[in-house]
C-alpha cells in the first residue's frame, strides 16, 4: 500500500524545468532509493514534498489524503520528516534539547521529564544515545541519528535521507540502514537520495532515476543492476575506471613532507606532526571523516597556509611555505576542495587557463590574445570542456568547472598533483571523468595525494591509503587489501594507535 502518491509534480525557476510532470510512489515500509545526476531534480523533488518549495503543478497525497503542502510545519504535521546533508542541530545544546527544541513547552523545561521522555524513544527504536550528550561532541554518524530521532519524535512516517552516508565511515554507513530496517519494519517509509549506485542496490527496494527533471526509469530494485541505473542517470553507457596497479615502490619519492604542524591562537593542533611520502607513479589516499585537519593539510601543501613546523620536498628539493607561486615552480599541481574558488567567474575560460601561466603569454609586459585563445582551444578540446574560450567561466556547469581547473593544472604535467576532494557535487559522467584524468597523470608518473571524504573513491584510486584523525595520521592500509572495520576505526578515533 502507498502512503505517498506524487502525480504531475512540475516545478519552474524561471525558464528552467527542475521537476517535469514528475509521478512517484512510495510503499509503507520499504526504502526507495532517488537517483540522478546533478540537477536532475530529485532535491527538488524532496524540498516540494517536505513543503520548502512550492511546485506549479502537483498533486500530493499523504496517507489517503490530497492537500497541498505550503511549509515545513504543515508537512511535519502530515508526518513528513526531512534530515539533509547539513545537519540542523544545536551544536551546544544536549541531545535531549535538540530533539525537543520546538516543542519544550510540553515539558515546562523539565530537565528531568526531557531526558526520560527521550531516553524512551531511543529505547523504542533500538538507538544507543545518550540524551544528556552534547550534540557538538558526537560523531557525524550519532548526530545523524539524533537527526532521525528527531523526526521521529515528531511522528515522521516518512522519512527523507539526503545523501545519508556522504561523510559516513563503513562503519556507521552500516549501523544507519540496521537502524532503517528497524524502523521501516514499524511501518516508517523512507526515501534516500543518492548518488551512490551499490548503495542503492544494497539497501533499496525500490529505485527511481530522474533524468533531467524527469522520470526517467522507476523499478524493483533486485531487477536491474549498477550499469543500467549508471545509463538511465546519464544517458549513455558509462565505464567505470579499474583499479590501477600499485605503484612500484623502488619508484622515487617525489613528495615528503615531514614533522608538519598547524595550530590555532589557542594553541590547539588542526595539524600534528604530519609524515608522509609520495613517490612517482603513485596515489595516496587521504581518509578521513571532514574536520580533522585535511583542509588544512591542503592549504599547507597548496601554499595558502604558513604551519608553524614542518618542511615539504619536491624531488629533493624544499619547498617554501606560504607561497602559491613556490608550488608553480615546484611543478605542484592543485585541485582545489572549492572549485569555485579555484576560478574568476568573471573572466573568461581563456583567461582562467592561462592565468598560472602569465609569463608565457606575455611579451614586453603585454599578453597575447591570440596566444591565449590558441592555448584556451587546444585544452578545451583536449579536455572535453562544453564552453567557449570567450564564455564567462560562472556560466558554466560544476562539472565543466571542474573540467577548467584540470586542464589548467595537468596541461602543465605537474610533478605533483594535490587532488583534494576533485569530485565533491559533480555527477558520475564528470565523476568518471576526473577518475580517467588522475588515472593518466598516475601512469605518466606524477605523485598524487587524493584527499577526498568519498571513501569509495579513495578505495578506487588509491595504492596506499592514510587514515587521519584530529590532525594526525593515525593508520595506513595498501588499498588493494584494506580491512574495512579497522579503516571506520581509525577514521573515528575508535581504535587508539598509541
Amino acid at each position: 500500500m502507498n502512503i505517498v502518491e506524487m502525480r504531475g509534480i512540475t516545478k519552474r525557476f524561471g525558464t528552467l524545468v527542475a521537476n517535469d510532470k514528475v509521478d512517484i510512489d512510495l510503499g509503507r515500509g520499504e526504502i526507495h532509493a532517488l537517483l540522478g545526476e546533478n540537477g536532475a531534480g530529485k532535491s527538488t523533488l524532496m524540498k516540494i514534498l517536505y513543503g520548502l518549495y512550492q511546485p506549479d503543478e502537483v498533486t500530493i497525497t499523504i496517507e489517503g489524503r490530497t492537500q497541498p503542502i505550503r511549509s515545513p510545519a504543515e508537512a511535519i504535521e502530515r508526518g513528513v520528516g526531512f534530515v539533509s546533508q547539513h545537519f540542523s542541530l544545536v551544536p551546544t545544546f544536549t541531545v535531549a534539547e535538540n530533539i525537543l527544541l520546538g516543542y519544550e513547552q510540553q515539558f515546562r523545561l523539565d530537565p528531568a521529564q526531557m531526558h526520560t521522555r527521550v531516553a524512551q524513544l531511543a529505547t523504542d527504536n533500538g538507538f544507543n544515545i545518550d540524551p544528556s550528550a552534547i550534540v557538538g561532541k558526537l560523531s557525524v554518524g550519532q548526530q545523524q541519528r539524533v537527526e532521525i530521532l528527531k523526526a521521529i519524535f515528531r511522528d515522521c512516517r516518512v522519512l527523507i535521507l539526503d545523501e545519508p552516508t556522504a561523510v559516513l565511515t563503513p562503519r556507521d554507513t552500516q549501523s544507519l540502514f540496521e537502524i532503517l530496517l528497524k524502523l521501516c519494519a514499524q511501518g516508517l517509509a523512507v526515501i534516500i537520495i543518492t548518488h551512490k549506485l551499490e548503495e542503492a542496490l544494497q539497501h533499496s527496494q525500490r529505485v527511481t532515476v530522474l533524468r533531467h527533471g524527469k522520470v526517467v526509469g522507476s523499478q524493483e530494485t533486485s531487477s536491474t543492476t549498477s550499469a543500467e541505473l549508471a545509463r538511465l542517470m546519464v544517458g549513455r553507457q558509462t565505464t567505470p575506471v579499474q583499479r590501477p596497479a600499485n605503484a612500484n615502490a623502488s619508484e622515487p619519492v617525489v613528495l615528503e613532507v615531514s614533522g608538519l604542524s598547524v595550530a590555532d591562537k589557542r594553541g590547539v593542533h588542526a595539524l600534528n606532526a604530519v609524515n608522509f611520502q609520495v613517490r612517482a607513479g603513485e596515489i595516496v589516499g587521504i581518509a578521513g571523516v571532514a574536520g580533522n585537519g585535511q583542509s588544512e593539510l591542503v592549504s599547507v601543501l597548496t601554499g595558502m597556509l604558513q604551519p608553524q613546523r614542518g618542511a615539504m620536498r619536491v624531488d629533493g628539493q624544499a619547498v617554501a611555505f606560504g607561497d602559491p607561486r613556490a608550488c608553480t615552480r615546484h611543478k605542484i599541481g592543485r585541485i582545489p576542495e572549492d572549485r569555485l574558488r579555484g576560478v574568476i567567474g568573471d573572466l573568461s575560460v581563456a583567461d582562467n587557463l592561462m592565468i598560472e601561466q602569465l609569463d608565457q603569454f606575455t611579451i614586453v609586459g603585454h599578453l597575447q590574445p591570440h596566444a591565449i585563445l590558441e592555448h584556451a582551444q587546444r585544452l578545451i578540446n583536449d579536455f572535453q570542456i562544453k564552453a567557449a574560450p570567450n564564455d564567462p567561466v560562472r556560466t558554466l556547469s560544476g562539472g565543466n568547472i571542474q573540467k577548467v581547473i584540470l586542464a589548467r593544472t595537468l596541461a602543465q604535467d605537474p610533478a605533483v598533483v594535490i587532488a583534494a576532494q576533485p569530485t565533491r557535487g559533480v555527477d558520475i559522467g564528470a565523476t568518471e571523468y576526473v577518475h580517467q584524468k588522475l588515472l593518466e597523470q598516475k601512469q605518466r608518473g606524477a605523485a598524487i595525494l587524493l584527499i577526498s571524504e568519498d571513501l569509495d573513491e579513495i578505495l578506487l584510486l588509491s595504492d596506499r591509503i592514510l587514515v587521519m584523525y584530529n590532525g594526525r595520521l593515525v593508520g595506513e592500509f595498501d588499498a588493494a587489501a584494506v580491512d574495512l572495520d579497522r579503516l571506520s576505526l581509525l577514521m573515528t578515533g575508535a581504535e587508539k594507535t598509541g
